[in-house]
């Protein structure tokens, strides 16, 4: 067992300071990392992980910043240093060469200017003395030594020609160039397919065991770190309030909220069950002090016997009767163009969504998964011909929409809503919520004049659990939850029948994500809307459904009964997908 501590982090508090307040982001942290050894923080947005993070490789802007008390001191070949009194010129040589950092997301981290092999070349050369065609021989065989296909050709591409996955290999290849003693992943498989998700955890936990590095890895979900850390530090609110080795977190936890962590997943509840949330096990007193609630769930009960996922009794004798048609896909294409010749003829496609047919009942949730690039969002958003269908037909109320004419098409939309993965980039930063809200409802002619719709929108902010004053703020003040609210609250004005959930959940720390989908569901049985969820996890894809599609590849290669597909797989796919899973070992 190493006991060698590699970095130690003392008593750490972190401020940040504005004209207005004080945010304590870090209230005095302690905690060490040895030599060899990957240690895990996790907590939800907001509970400090990054900061900790950023704060090792002073990458925090000071100010508003400021670092009130403690040390951090990393020991290198036994000289120890405090990170914190580093000058800048000092910090140069730590950054990229003792501790390097793969962030959360990559497509912000690499430079669109550059081809990915010039930026890991740019590392090679600003760290270690050699020509420019040595650093090249190394920037590819990194690119072998992260598992990127055809390297050579990676090398030549830019950041944007590429998957997200394969993004953020090259993000690690950078980060492993010059060969460092430590290695901090701050979030490094948020948002990417569970398939691609283990593959990272995989290749991060081989490159610590082949070079005997020591790795700090972040994430908010603990089903996913028990894949890959030896111990676990829980943080909440800035405050370290547990800490052990993986192990005994999971097998004896101590604090409510780690408890809450653990049994926020959907994985572990049968459908219809309401997922637990943090505020179940967590409050606040009037004084500001964190409570414990009294409550009766336990962790245990959500752990099945085999140890990897509850699988919920499923009974035939529950299902209702079919309920009539809302929506039918027949023999549906969307193909993009790939290749033209010099008149402008297509010479070849890229056939995103190639004969696809389904149906969705009123009132049921349809789930459709599938990995990165299998055309999950191009047929949802041809369901409502944001993109055009390249061939097939879409009859929605017993209507043919392919063929309405666009004046026609507009009044249809009031009835098909989307609420999109990403619900920052969907909302105009100038408008308030109120204004967004408003502008849908304004278009469609809902409600007879603006105080009308005022009241409707206030009532809706209200359902989705946020704050009346909230009609007032702008989309940068809220959090990614709360923006995921608001996307909910902007398609639910215009009182749809058919709702596309596209990814709507895949970035949100597991307590949040627990919330949208409860909400979901009351909305759900409250407005009797049907419902098209879109995922890469098919945990959280059998939690919310009635059934299931999976895509791969433009076509769809199995469908069924949710339950069914989920714990009695036919197709290898399929199989794979619920086996990258992360399950608590």
């Amino acid at each position: 067992m190493l006991t060698e501590n590699l970095l130690s982090v003392e008593n750490l508090s972190i401020d940040f300071r504005s004209d207005q307040s004080v945010h304590h982001a870090l209230t005095n942290i302690s905690f060490a990392v040895n030599k060899g050894e990957i240690v895990a923080i996790v907590g939800e947005s907001g509970s400090g992980k990054s900061v900790t993070s950023l704060s090792i490789l002073q990458l925090l802007d000071s100010p508003p910043a400021e670092y009130t008390n403690g040390k951090i001191i990393f020991s290198n070949q036994h000289v120890s240093c405090d990170i914190l009194s580093q000058s800048p010129r000092a910090m140069r040589s730590i950054r990229g060469n003792k501790i390097s950092m793969i962030f959360q997301e990559p497509m912000t981290s690499l430079n669109p200017l550059f081809t990915c092999g010039n930026q890991v070349m740019e590392s090679i050369l600003l760290h270690q003395k050699c020509k420019r065609s040595e650093a090249k021989l190394k920037a590819i065989e990194l690119f072998k030594k992260v598992q990127l296909p055809d390297p050579e050709k990676i090398f030549d591409r830019y950041p944007h020609e590429i998957s997200g996955g394969q993004k953020q290999r090259v993000m690690i290849a950078i980060a492993i160039s010059c060969e460092p003693e430590l290695l901090i992943a701050d979030e490094p498989t948020t948002a990417l397919d569970v398939t691609v998700q283990k593959s990272i955890l995989q290749l991060i936990k081989e490159l610590q065991l082949e070079k005997m590095i020591s790795v700090i890895f972040i994430s908010h979900d603990l089903g996913l770190v028990s894949q890959i850390a030896d111990r676990i530090v829980v943080m909440y609110r800035g405050n370290i309030v547990e800490e052990g080795n993986t192990t005994n977190i999971f097998n004896n936890p101590h604090h409510p909220y780690t408890r809450a962590l653990l049994a926020c997943r959907p994985s572990l509840h049968p459908k219809g069950e309401r997922l637990p949330v943090v505020s179940d096990f967590l409050g606040v007193d009037k004084e500001g002090t964190i409570i414990e609630r009294t409550q009766t769930i336990q962790p245990d009960k959500f752990i099945h016997t085999d140890g990897k996922k509850a699988l919920p009794i499923y009974n035939p004798q529950q299902e209702k009767a079919p309920a009539r048609l809302l929506l039918e896909a027949d023999n549906l294409h969307v193909w993009f163009a790939t290749k033209k010749d010099i008149r402008g003829k297509v010479k070849d496609y890229y056939k995103a969504v190639n004969g696809v047919s389904f149906d969705i009942r009123k009132g049921e949730t349809m789930g459709l998964v599938g990995e990165s690039g299998c055309g999950k969002t191009s047929l949802g958003r041809s369901l409502l011909r944001l993109i055009e269908p390249t061939g097939g037909k879409i009859v929605f109320n017993g209507e043919d929409i392919c063929s309405l004419p666009a004046k026609e098409l507009r009044k249809k939309r009031r009835e098909m809503q989307i609420i999109f993965q990403d619900p920052f980039s969907s909302l105009n930063p100038r408008l308030t919520v109120g204004d967004a809200i408003d502008e849908a409802m304004k278009v469609h002619r809902v409600g007879e004049n603006k105080t009308q719709r005022t009241g409707m929108i206030l009532d809706l902010l209200t359902k989705v659990g946020l704050h009346p004053d909230h009609y007032h703020h702008y989309p940068h003040q809220f959090s990614g939850g709360q923006r995921q609210r608001i996307g909910i609250a902007r398609a639910l004005a215009l009182n749809p029948s058919f709702i596309i959930c596209d990814e709507s959940v895949s970035a949100l720390d597991v307590s949040v994500q627990a919330q949208v989908l409860n909400l979901l569901n009351d909305l759900k049985k409250e407005f009797g809307f049907s419902l098209l969820f879109i995922s890469h996890d098919l945990s959280v894809v059998r939690y919310i459904s009635d059934r299931i599609m999976v895509m791969r590849n433009g076509q769809i290669v199995e469908s069924g009964d949710a339950e069914e597909i989920y714990n009695h797989p036919k197709e290898t796919y399929t199989r794979d997908l619920i086996a990258a899973i992360p399950f608590i070992q």
